[in-house]
C-alpha cells in the first residue's frame, strides 16, 4: 500500500474526516488500530461508516427519550459520544433528520413485535390488549415532551407518525375488529371502518398536550383509559368472559 495514503499530510488534507481518524492518531503517527483499517479486507470503510451511524442513532435516540428532542443539541449528542459534531454532519443533514431516522426505526421495531404479536395470540380480544401492554412498555421511559416536540416542532418526523397511522395501524385494526366479529368476540351491528378510524384518532388525540394538559394529564393512563373504553364497547358477552380474564390477570 502506498506510505503517501498513510502520511499525516494525506490525513490532514481531509479535515472533515479528522474526527474519525483522531482516536487513532498520535503525535501525528498512525497507529496500529488506523492500520489494520487499512490493511485487513474485512474492516472496509463502509462498515466503520455505518457503525458511527448506528452508534449516534443509538446516543441520540436515549437523549430523545429521555429529555425531548428541543432541549437536546447536536453538541450534546457529540459530547455523550466524544466526537465532534462535524463527524455528526458527515452522516446527518440535522437534528431532525437524525430524529426522522430515529423514529422510522423505532416504527420497524413496533411493526416486527406487532406481527409477533399477532402470531402468537389468535384471539382478537388478547390481541388489542396487549398492544396496549406494549404501548405501556416502550412509553414508559420516554418523556411527555418527546410527543409535543415531534408534533409542534418537527413535521417531517411527525409525517413519518402519521403516513404510520394511515398505512399499517388503520388497517390492523381494522382487521382486529373483523377477526372479533367473527369469532364473535366483538358485536356484529358495529361499522369495522368507522370504529377503526376511531381507534386511531384515539391514539393520537392521547398526545395532544392542547386536551390533555402534562400537568393535569398521564399519558399512559389516558392511552389505557380510551383503550379499554374503546374495547368494552364492541364487546359481546362471549368477548366480556376473554377481556374480564385479562384484566383479572393484569391487576
Amino acid at each position: 500500500m502506498s506510505q503517501a495514503l498513510l502520511s499525516p499530510k494525506f490525513i490532514g488534507s481531509y479535515g472533515h474526516f479528522t474526527p474519525l481518524f483522531r482516536p487513532f492518531v498520535i503525535n501525528e503517527k498512525i497507529n496500529w488500530k488506523l492500520r489494520t483499517i487499512f490493511e485487513f479486507p474485512e474492516f472496509t470503510w463502509k462498515k466503520f461508516y455505518f457503525r458511527m451511524k448506528e452508534r449516534i442513532l443509538s446516543e441520540a435516540e436515549q437523549l430523545f427519550w429521555k429529555y425531548g428532542v428541543r432541549s437536546v443539541t447536536m453538541e450534546d449528542i457529540a459530547k455523550r459520544l466524544g466526537i465532534s459534531k462535524k463527524t455528526i454532519y458527515l452522516h446527518f443533514s440535522d437534528k431532525e433528520d437524525i430524529l426522522s431516522q430515529v423514529i422510522q426505526g423505532k416504527i420497524n421495531e413496533d411493526v416486527s413485535e406487532m406481527h409477533c404479536m399477532v402470531g402468537k395470540y389468535d384471539n382478537p380480544v388478547m390481541e388489542i390488549m396487549m398492544v396496549l401492554e406494549m404501548m405501556r412498555k416502550s412509553t414508559d421511559q420516554v418523556s411527555p415532551n418527546l410527543i409535543i416536540d415531534i408534533r409542534r416542532h418537527y413535521p417531517q418526523a411527525f409525517a413519518l407518525f402519521k403516513q404510520h397511522k394511515e398505512q399499517y395501524l388503520m388497517k390492523s385494526i381494522l382487521e382486529n375488529i373483523q377477526n372479533g366479529i367473527n369469532q364473535g368476540l366483538y358485536r356484529s351491528d358495529i361499522n369495522p371502518a368507522v370504529l377503526a378510524r376511531l381507534r386511531v384518532e384515539q391514539i393520537e388525540l392521547a398526545f395532544n398536550n392542547d386536551i390533555f394538559p402534562l400537568d393535569q394529564y398521564n399519558m399512559l393512563d389516558v392511552q389505557r383509559e380510551l383503550t379499554h373504553h374503546f374495547v368494552r364497547g364492541m364487546l359481546t358477552e362471549k368477548g366480556f368472559n376473554v377481556y374480564n380474564q385479562f384484566v383479572s390477570k393484569v391487576e
